[in-house]
């Protein structure tokens, strides 16, 4: 099979984006086409002054030096597809909200439409490749809907090549990935649509990362691969709350446990929660499947990652409340950070939604601040988590503001719940005398210097520390 001289990723979004902006970047050689039917988004990755649809560290760098040389923005999917040997499907997946499996299973409705769309308008042979994260045995029905709608003499080999990126240092693992997952059917045909594709990754990443396996393998491992690193921040999540009520240091403990060079330190840091578009979509998408497979079981385990996650920002939401005074009605608490995590705009299944809901259970006045997420995208997120409440009552509860001195101003409590490095920079002194006495600190993310601000007098309570005893 030739080698791929046009690429197109149908999807603009935080996989597509990114990952085809880099293999331009490093195969200048390659025209690389990124197609999206969403005009404002195509219109953003195209802006003049690089205000990019997407915030992510070192991407505006990489776009700048390749747009226009051999990577291109589109809404024209129909001539990107014609002209493409290779297209990578990089369309949302999101949970399903109806229907059968609603609320576990990924609705592929996008990925089938892609699918269609390329069957319909390619008159040569192509290489699709899964982007999307999919549950397993997806390719087969791509294959099945491109077969049976293929045009005369086009012929279509499916790959699955996952993507393992983490929001905030996304273009660093497209750099030096720790490896490069490529699955494919065992027949030659399959087997040359591998080659192909690892011809294209190998202009910039070792031989020995990229890992060819069957089809189906590669599949799972993209959930499986979620699904452990979730499992670990509820694992030692389950353990802050042990921490906090026996006197321990979750630090302490998870510094000593990731000593062991069996278990390592990645992924060992307490918070108020997960979040993200991957972790909890796809355990839920392996619970579903568990199901289906008649593994009752194996579902319930995996459930229960998910169960720990909900449970922890209930129980942080609950201490706010408490250590309040066992009331918040009317009270003005300072929630800095929007987004899942630090260093993106990215505010899917944020911690900070479900607790800004609680807290308005409660009929709190919120504050809050991100240097990062869009106002808009912020009253969409609320507005999706309280449905009962109008967006006019909400903005009168909730207000948005563009600096954290501004947010912790009058306030009764701040609220550490994204791990942005500036908020170790505030002018605490200052927050304090704005602030209503006693003032309270509740740091979500383990960020702050809790004994320095307590000298300044602030009442701090951080997760997974037992202070109290």
């Amino acid at each position: 099979m030739p080698a791929a001289k046009k690429i197109c990723c149908i999807g603009a979004g935080y996989v597509g984006g990114p990952t085809c902006a880099v293999i331009a970047l490093k195969c200048p050689h390659i025209q690389v086409t990124i197609v999206d039917l969403n005009q404002s988004r195509i219109d953003a990755w195209n802006s003049p002054n690089y205000e990019l649809p997407i915030y992510e560290p070192g991407l505006e760098d990489v776009v700048r030096q390749a747009r226009g040389r051999n990577l291109f923005f589109s809404t024209d999917v129909d001539n990107g597809i014609r002209e493409a040997d290779l297209i990578f499907v990089s369309v949302n997946t999101p949970t399903k909200k109806s229907g059968v499996g609603a609320g576990f299973a990924a609705d592929l409705n996008y990925v089938e439409l892609a699918t269609r769309r390329i069957a319909a308008v390619a008159h040569s042979s192509k290489i699709v490749v899964e982007k999307s994260t999919v549950p397993c045995r997806t390719a087969e029905s791509m294959r099945t809907i491109l077969e049976a709608n293929s045009q005369p003499n086009c012929r279509f080999d499916i790959l699955s090549n996952p993507e393992f990126l983490a929001e905030g240092t996304a273009i660093n693992d497209l750099f030096a990935p720790d490896r490069v997952l490529i699955g494919s059917l065992d027949t030659p045909e399959g087997k040359a649509a591998c080659d192909t594709l690892t011809e294209v990754y190998a202009n910039w990443v070792p031989s020995e990362r990229i890992l060819t396996v069957g089809v189906w393998s590669s599949e799972l491992t993209k959930l499986a691969a979620n699904a452990m690193l979730a499992q670990r921040i509820s694992s030692i999540n389950a353990l802050s709350a042990i921490c906090e009520a026996t006197g321990a240091n979750i630090d302490e403990v998870a510094h000593a446990i990731g000593k062991d060079s069996r278990i390592g330190p990645r992924f060992l840091r307490a918070s108020v929660g997960f979040g993200g578009s991957c972790f909890q979509k796809d355990i839920l998408n392996l619970v579903y499947l568990s199901e289906s497979l008649h593994l009752p079981e194996v579902a319930n385990y995996w459930k229960q990652v998910v169960v720990m996650n909900e449970h922890q920002k209930k129980r942080f939401s609950k201490n706010v409340v408490d250590t309040l005074f066992n009331t918040i009605t009317g009270k003005h608490i300072a929630v800095l950070g929007f987004a899942f995590k630090a260093d993106t705009g990215d505010t899917r299944e944020s911690a900070t939604i479900s607790l800004i809901r609680d807290f308005q259970a409660e009929n709190a006045n919120v504050n809050i601040y991100d240097p990062q997420v869009k106002h808009e995208q912020i009253w969409s997120d609320l507005s999706e988590v309280c449905p009962a409440v109008p967006l006019t009552t909400l903005q009168k509860r909730v207000k948005i503001f563009s600096s954290a001195l501004e947010a912790c101003k009058d306030a009764e409590a701040v609220v550490i719940a994204t791990e942005w490095k500036e908020f170790r920079d505030i002018d605490w002194n200052e927050v304090y005398r704005n602030m209503k006495k006693p003032a309270f600190v509740f740091d979500g993310r383990i960020l702050l210097d809790a004994d320095k601000l307590r000298g300044i007098g602030f009442k701090v309570t951080v997760i997974g520390r037992g202070e109290k005893l």
